[in-house]
């Protein structure tokens, strides 16, 4: 599809707002690091944002990436400052979407790590720019503005008054013409596209508050009186550009993650041709049995299995495992990961969008864009609110100009700044945001960022257990002979039936060919049985089995254990027993998910006897074992059903009916199917502690989130009046509304420690 993107016809429209430097986002090359192509012909786009300030500059860029033509559909994270757009490759290009976010008065770049990279520099490079102008012209305004303040009256002459108003107004200047202009910008596309955003009040507020002071300034007799405030304007603006930078601080350590993985990838590899040598290629155009060589300290480019040699791999990004993992021969890489050891040669067994490294990223683009029902919410009643605001300062200044016309101006500038929402629309998403990072940084990724609140209110955890308290490969425990007829040595017939089973992928024969060094064996005629063993000829035409008793022709009861079969055709001759392997930290995440009042249960399809075992080892009480996947749903609706808040942790590959029925489900995130789990948390580190401490974070969170609401709450309540009754002036009112949103930022950020 992306092949033939060049030759496909553009709006005009579109192509009209499309500069020259735009044209090298369509290429196929580029649009493969951003764009993925969907089965019903459509694609989608992660786009980086840079110029968001509140929740309404969403809205706004949402409206005019949807009046492209061919966009299906557009969601913005402000948060993060991320887009996601679906389109018709046959109607419009990344180009133009591009270009209509820069029309609508923002920027956009393709979501790589490099384009990203510099464009979060130059928006960071431009705040700090504005809060310094700001924070200096401010102090020097204070400068002039101390005199006037401290002399007695009548000790300073008009005219040296005047002259100090005049260099205030001057100083002002660069104040509303550059760094204010995000307030001005911002209000201004909200009215446009017929809506009103957090920053009409504020820009409304700096105009009056400018215009008014310049009246007296220059004017001192005549409408406006002799009251200057060019200090409050200068001070006024500086906190609130001081709050915005620290917020936008707070995004950007959360595009961090995503930026790290996407870098993590190679852009070229080295593949080795079948005459030995080696040709540089694009790491997008390796392919399924290619065999590459990978430097010593270079990042693996595709997920593979190591040819011959041992090395260090650091799987950090993938997983959140700090410490080097050794891998030796036929061990598997992921792409990615950082080979720490030695050079080492791989063979490619997935490549481009099929490694797990490409699902990760996936999955953290999806978690980025989906915005929390909280944010939502705050958008709905964001105008409304506004715009009661507007008409509360509009109507303290007509009842104050019949009490004190002198001061009705200046109360409804102070109404106008002290009620600007910022904190009460930033109390739950930086909350989100920073445990959410958190979370990422120790390999457990959410798909749904108000996942937290359901986790928060979790009062039952269903717990599967094959692939999940304990590990999906079986351990060999011991061999013993079975048969008195049986002479032979017994290492030497361990290392055939270890021979024999490298040739089933079964997981008994694979624990068994792990277990220890295979024989050559020389088996021919090889053929496996499903589900029964699989059966081979000697060098001199016997037929041996490996495999169930049954299948190999030994009397044995079933006593619930694990167990495989071997000898002569009919003839048993070992027997090896296997045991599952309990993960390291399951008994120690299982008690401390009990210490925080959660009830668990264990649910599995394995064998009641083997579930029963395992949860007295582990100190369930509450185990069912023999459960299809029918009966697993129907035990999570009943206790649905009884109002309990049901979480269900599996590993998301047989389990995919009962996690969509929990209120909240986790999936262990092994393997390169990783993105089609529909879990709502993915635990990339295979960690059973980090489960528990998603809970204990996710109950942090939602007090912290109430904390925060209680605060911005608390301010409105208190400030409001004071404002309405004139003891608020305009240079506090405005230290107040950046501080309320340092404070609810501040308390949100102790969730990334």
């Amino acid at each position: 599809m992306a092949a033939g993107f060049d030759t496909l016809p553009m709006p005009m429209n579109a192509a009209a707002a499309v500069c020259a430097d735009l044209s090298a986002l369509d290429e196929p090359e580029t649009l493969a690091g951003y764009t993925r192509w969907r089965a019903d012909g459509g694609a989608e786009s992660s786009l980086r944002l840079a110029g968001l300030h509140c929740a309404a500059c969403a809205g706004l860029i949402e409206t005019a990436l949807g009046g492209v033509p061919g966009v299906l559909a557009a969601r913005v994270n402000a948060a993060v400052g991320v887009a996601e757009v679906q389109w018709n490759p046959t109607r419009t290009r990344v180009s133009a979407l591009v270009a209509a976010v820069r029309a609508a008065g923002y920027d956009a770049a393709p979501d790589l790590a490099a384009d990203a990279r510099a464009l979060r520099q130059r928006e960071s490079r431009l705040a700090l720019w504005r809060l310094f102008v700001a924070a200096f012209c401010a102090m020097q305004v204070m400068m002039f503005a101390t005199p006037i303040y401290l002399a007695e009256p009548g000790a300073m002459a008009p005219d040296q008054q005047q002259l100090l108003h005049w260099g205030s107004w001057l100083l002002t200047l660069p104040v509303l013409l550059f760094a204010a202009a995000p307030f001005f910008s911002g209000a201004w596309r909200a009215l446009r596209q017929r809506r009103i955003g957090m920053d009409l009040p504020v820009a409304l507020g700096i105009a009056v508050m400018f215009v008014a002071s310049t009246g007296a300034a220059f004017d001192p007799g005549g409408a406006f009186g002799r009251e200057v405030y060019f200090d409050s304007l200068a001070m006024f603006v500086a906190f609130l550009l001081g709050a915005r930078w620290l917020e936008q601080r707070a995004r950007q350590r959360a595009a961090e993650a995503l930026e790290g993985r996407l870098a993590a990838l190679p852009e070229q590899a080295m593949r080795v041709l079948d005459d030995g040598g080696v040709e540089r290629v694009p790491a997008s155009r390796l392919a399924a049995g290619d065999r590459v060589r990978v430097a010593l300290g270079a990042a693996f480019p595709a997920d593979g299995a190591l040819l011959g040699g041992v090395t260090s791999v650091d799987e950090s990004l993938l997983s959140g495992e700090s410490r080097p993992l050794t891998k030796g021969d036929g061990d598997e890489v992921l792409a990615g990961s950082l080979n720490l050891g030695a050079p080492v040669e791989m063979r490619v067994l997935r490549s481009g969008a099929a490694t797990r490294h490409a699902a990760i990223v996936a999955l953290m683009r999806e978690a980025m864009t989906q915005r929390p029902p909280s944010a939502a919410s705050a958008d709905r009643w964001a105008a409304p609110f506004l715009l009661g605001v507007i008409v509360l300062a509009a109507l303290a200044a007509l009842v104050w100009s019949v009490i004190e016309p002198s001061r009705a101006l200046w109360v409804a500038v102070s109404v106008l700044i002290v009620t600007c929402p910022c904190a009460l629309s930033l109390a739950a998403p930086s909350a989100l945001l920073a445990a959410s990072g958190h979370l990422a940084r120790r390999g457990v990724l959410l798909r749904r960022p108000d996942a937290l609140d359901a986790m928060a209110r979790v009062q039952t955890l269903f717990i599967d257990k094959t692939g999940t308290l304990t590990d999906a490969r079986p351990v060999l425990r011991g061999v013993e002979r079975v048969a008195l007829a049986n002479t032979g040595d017994l290492d030497a017939l361990h290392r055939s039936a270890a021979a024999l089973a490298g040739w089933s992928n079964h997981p008994l024969s694979r624990a068994l060919a792990r277990a220890g060094a295979a024989g050559a064996g020389g088996w021919t005629a090889v053929h496996e049985t499903p589900g029964a063993g699989i059966a081979a000829s000697d060098d001199r035409g016997r037929e041996w089995r490996l495999g169930s008793a049954a299948f190999v022709g030994a009397d044995a009861h079933d006593d619930d254990a694990l167990h495989l079969w071997f000898g002569p055709a009919g003839q048993a001759w070992l027997r090896f027993d296997f045991d599952e392997a309990l993960r390291p930290d399951a008994a120690l995440a299982v008690a401390r998910l009990q210490r925080q009042g959660i009830e668990l249960r264990l649910l599995s399809g394995d064998r009641n006897a083997r579930v029963q075992r395992l949860a007295a080892r582990l100190g369930l009480t509450l185990a069912q074992g023999g459960a299809t996947p029918q009966d697993k749903l129907a035990a999570v609706r009943a206790m649905q059903a009884e109002g309990h808040v049901v979480a269900m942790l599996g590993d998301g590959i047989n389990d995919a009916p009962v996690l969509a029925q929990a209120d909240v489900s986790l999936a262990l995130g092994e393997g390169a199917d990783l993105a089609r789990h529909g879990a709502d948390a993915v635990l990339l580190s295979m960690l059973l502690t980090d489960v528990a401490h998603a809970f204990a974070l996710a109950r942090r969170t939602q007090r912290v989130v109430r904390q925060n609401m209680a605060w911005a709450a608390a301010y409105n309540a208190a400030c409001i009046p004071l404002a309405l009754i004139g003891w608020l002036p305009p240079w506090l009112a405005g230290l107040g509304m950046a501080a309320s949103s340092l404070v609810v930022v501040g308390n949100a950020l102790r969730l990334a420690r």
